[in-house]
């Protein structure tokens, strides 16, 4: 759990609201839960319900803090059902907590970004939130990145396939979704502990580690599980789902069908989704998948449902690591100087009138600092313009604009600044 200083906060608030307007550009709509939850609200969805954050609070009620945006969002569709219209498009941009272990791009507090559909089982619901991922990603400017996709019942039909129980199924899902990390050999040794015969993990190995196009992978995994249940079925989606995403535009490098994803969230059902960076190693930075069964975890009526979440914490330690900031420390556009105490009045007069013209407008505060200590003051904060109103100025009828980043100082007639910072803003920004 952190603080930000203000260069951090404007630059987080700059990608948060470009995620918002790709999300709202795609038809979503903001909603807004509660931190807290009831305990039982939000147990059986993580592999360690330890993560959560659970105490009793002073009415003798066991509650916990979110640990993602999506259970509440389950519950909140079960609430409100008959007051929204399906399919329900919503994001959603707030923190949530986890009570994990920290290190780099995992914090116990982190905001997440996420664009949800409730109510459609279509494949263009899916890719619509695949192309979420890649337009906020792509808006932001954060280099070379790709989107994995996987299906839940193609891992489920591999498990199958290898003779694994349904009970020991997990831990195959567990060492497929390691195979970057621990390679082949591996893979294959975890396979073993976990019930699977030699010939068969190395028969699964070779097919989640096959690359290619998505269509021929689809080919390829037909022709090798096709036959085991549910293998047809996750075929048949991730099918239609490759084709909405062409049909929409989606650039085919930035997506790829891949079999070792797995994600680690119990109530996955269909297509699951994991966008990585392909320069920067820090794990996913975003994440994804179709739950069509938790909203009848809080409901009578089953409803589909599928979404993506953006990890901030993630996204910003790309950014960093890029050596990437914002061009400016303060949200100030201009600094209002005062001259004196007597002269206080007319700088503040000229605040006004910058702030009503939609100007964000400080005034510095001790009258009794020289020019310099207040452009020095400016210029430490990042404040890219002064507006210089002494006697003289008051007389005449003008203002001074000092541009903090050339050094070059400019008059203009009082009534026409309000016109010039703009257009001096609009130009630095």
């Amino acid at each position: 759990m952190r603080d930000f200083l203000p260069a951090q906060m404007i630059l987080r608030r700059r990608v948060m609201e470009t995620f918002r307007e790709v999300f709202e550009r795609h038809g979503f709509e903001p909603i807004e839960t509660p931190v807290l939850e009831y305990f039982e609200t939000l147990t059986g969805n993580l592999d360690d319900e330890k993560l959560i954050y659970h105490f009793q609070d002073h009415g003798g009620r066991e509650v916990g803090l979110r640990f993602d945006l999506t259970v509440p969002l389950a519950r909140f569709v079960a609430l409100h059902q008959n007051e929204l219209t399906f399919p329900f498009k919503r994001y959603h941009i707030a923190p949530v907590w986890r009570a994990d272990r920290p290190q780099r791009g995992r914090f116990r507090e982190f905001w997440q970004c996420d664009a949800d559909i409730v109510g459609s089982a279509s494949m263009l619901a899916d890719a619509d939130v695949v192309s979420v991922v890649v337009e906020c990603l792509e808006a932001i400017e954060i280099g070379e990145f790709q989107v994995r996709i996987n299906h839940r019942k193609l891992l489920e039909a591999i498990a199958r396939y290898a003779g694994v129980d349904e009970d020991r199924a997990g831990g195959v899902y567990r060492s497929i979704d390691k195979l970057d990390k621990i390679g082949a050999e591996g893979v294959i040794a975890e396979l073993r502990e976990s019930g699977v015969f030699d010939k068969s993990a190395g028969a699964i190995v070779e097919l989640v580690g096959a690359t290619g196009s998505p269509s021929e992978l689809l080919s390829q995994v037909a022709a090798t599980i096709g036959d085991t249940p549910g293998a047809a079925d996750a075929l048949k989606d991730l099918s239609e789902l490759f084709d909405a995403l062409a049909a929409s535009g989606v650039p085919e490098e930035r997506y790829r069908f891949d079999l070792s994803l797995a994600r680690g969230m119990g109530y996955y059902t269909g297509p699951v989704y994991e966008a990585v960076h392909k320069e920067v190693s820090i794990g996913s930075l975003a994440g994804a998948g179709r739950y069509d069964g938790l909203v009848g975890r809080f409901s009578k009526q089953e409803l589909p449902a599928t979404g993506i979440s953006l990890g901030i914490e993630r996204i910003f330690e790309v950014i960093q690591e890029q050596g990437r900031q914002v061009d400016a420390t303060s949200v100030t556009q201009v600094l209002v100087t005062v001259f004196d105490q007597e002269h206080s009045g007319e700088s503040l007069r000229l605040a006004t009138e910058l702030r009503r013209a939609g100007i964000r407008t400080e005034v510095y505060l001790e009258p009794r600092r020289n020019m310099g200590r207040q452009f020095a003051y400016a210029d430490a904060k990042g404040i890219p313009l002064a507006a210089v109103l002494g006697p003289d100025e008051i007389e005449r009828g003008v203002v001074a604009i000092k541009d903090l980043r050339t050094q070059e100082q400019t008059e203009h007639p009082r009534e026409e600044v309000a016109e010039v910072v703009l257009r001096m803003t609009s130009a630095a920004e």
